[in-house]
């Protein structure tokens, strides 16, 4: 049966679906739908991506809180390097963390 891919983020909970599986990185990137599991209380989601292991690039985005129905916020992050980047995400009344994999844009 398929379905839209998707990842798991904590402490606080968070979901995010995979719009363009497997993830690309370049600037056409690949869009993530974030769910999250508390209120986010009309405040933006606070995001930052770096490589794992690595402080830079530190790339920084913020996307408010003006998508519905519930605690949702539409992304599309591009990364500019294939590899795996740590994902750092603040809302309201949550945070959450997790690593992706993104393959090259040629592939």
């Amino acid at each position: 049966m398929g379905g839209i891919p998707y990842v798991l983020a904590g402490p606080t909970a968070a979901a995010g679906f995979l719009f363009g599986y497997p993830l690309k990185a370049g600037s056409a990137g690949s869009k993530i739908l974030w769910v999250v599991s508390t209120p986010r209380n009309n405040a933006a989601l606070e995001i930052q991506a770096q490589p794992s292991g690595s402080s830079e690039p530190l790339l920084k985005e913020s996307r408010p809180a003006d998508s519905g129905p519930g605690e949702i916020y539409p992304d599309g992050v591009a990364v500019p390097t294939a590899g795996c980047w740590h994902f750092s995400l603040q809302w309201a009344t949550g945070h959450a963390e997790l690593d992706l994999l993104y393959s090259s844009s040629s592939r």
